[in-house]
């Protein structure tokens, strides 16, 4: 049985790597190292938590002596590094935390994974990485893997940090990885944080959405079982040394998502059209705010033959749904009930 560490695996986008990894290769034994914090909830995969190809792991990737252990034991063929602190907000206010666990964290695990194969023969470490490194775009153009790195952020400057760290790895000690570049996420599961979740949950308690400066900030979306797909992809025939940039070929301004997102909420709740409108409410803008990202999907298309499943419309009203239909999770998740309950069950182990 091939084992392969998925680190981050009780996160958001981890979660739908871990399921469709644990499904789909039933000969691979899939570790999930998780330290669960806030973001990292195992209520995401109940569904396959009795898989007999799948493992939780309760590990910090800061602890060194816990991943060389979690190594030792397993001796995995692969690595799909997905483990991150990953809010702007968060990493604007506590910066040092964001060094640690996307720097620190990512060279312990380069060191385990060296460590123990003197043969690196059909092993791969893959980073997941994202579009921020980048910086911010003028009104036209698109990140493609040769932009240059220009990081505004503690959150970005973190990853891009922990990407030039897994690049010197393969360089200087021959390790064999890939790594992937990614836009924003969307989709089932994500932390109610982050911009859909957080306004598809106040727009049900009509709360107001808080807009950042004149809410023109442009991103580029992706379904988060799309990039799932791509992980896939680049995991299996990706060249190794190599980057690919995942984006969704879709370009919208803050202001303009959330409207799509209130028509989309107004119709599912029978409410009157532009009732959710009425809660837009713009707020003072976060220091080094980037204008624009948009990703260039061109080489994964054209090499591994990746492309979106779904349009943005179609995606939201998945995730809508998903959302109204989970009130529950949602309410645990905010409530922080879960991670009490795992906390206490990995306590002493």
């Amino acid at each position: 049985m091939k084992n392969i560490i998925i680190t981050g695996g009780a996160g958001f986008i981890g979660s739908h790597v871990v399921r469709l990894f644990v499904n789909k290769y039933p000969n691979y034994r899939i570790i999930n190292a998780d330290f669960l914090t806030y973001a990292g909830n195992l209520e995401n995969l109940q569904d396959i938590d009795k898989a007999p190809n799948y493992v939780f792991e309760h590990v910090d990737i800061v602890d060194a002596t816990a991943v060389d252990a979690l190594f030792d034991k397993y001796q995995p063929e692969g690595v799909i590094h997905l483990a991150a602190e990953s809010h702007v907000d968060r990493s604007i206010k506590d910066p040092l935390a964001f060094l640690r666990t996307n720097i620190l964290g990512t060279a312990n695990l380069l060191n385990s994974f060296k460590r123990i194969h003197t043969d690196f023969e059909g092993k791969r470490f893959y980073h997941i990485s994202t579009d921020e490194v980048y910086g911010s775009l003028g009104a036209e153009g698109l990140f493609e893997e040769t932009t240059a790195y220009d990081p505004n952020s503690p959150y970005s400057a973190s990853k891009a940090g922990s990407d030039h760290f897994v690049r010197a790895y393969g360089e200087t000690y021959g390790l064999p990885y890939v790594i992937t570049n990614c836009s924003n996420n969307y989709g089932q599961h994500q932390f109610p944080e982050k911009l859909i979740p957080l306004f598809i949950n106040n727009i049900v308690q009509e709360k107001p959405l808080p807009v950042y400066g004149d809410g023109n900030y442009t991103r580029d979306w992706l379904y988060v079982v799309d990039h799932a797909r791509a992980i896939d992809l680049v995991f299996h025939n990706g060249k190794n040394a190599e980057t690919y940039n995942i984006g969704g070929f879709n370009e919208w301004t803050n202001l303009n998502l959330i409207k799509v997102l209130c028509t989309q909420m107004d119709q599912k709740l029978g409410r009157t059209t532009g009732s959710s409108e009425k809660l837009i409410t713009y707020v003072k803008d976060r220091p080094g705010h980037d204008k624009r990202y948009a990703i260039d999907a061109t080489k994964i298309q054209r090499e591994l033959g990746w492309e979106p499943s779904v349009t943005f419309e179609q995606g939201l009203g998945i995730t809508i749904d998903w959302y109204l239909a989970n009130q529950a999770w949602l309410k645990n998740v905010t409530s922080g009930s879960y991670q009490d309950y795992y906390k206490n069950m990995y306590a002493n182990s």
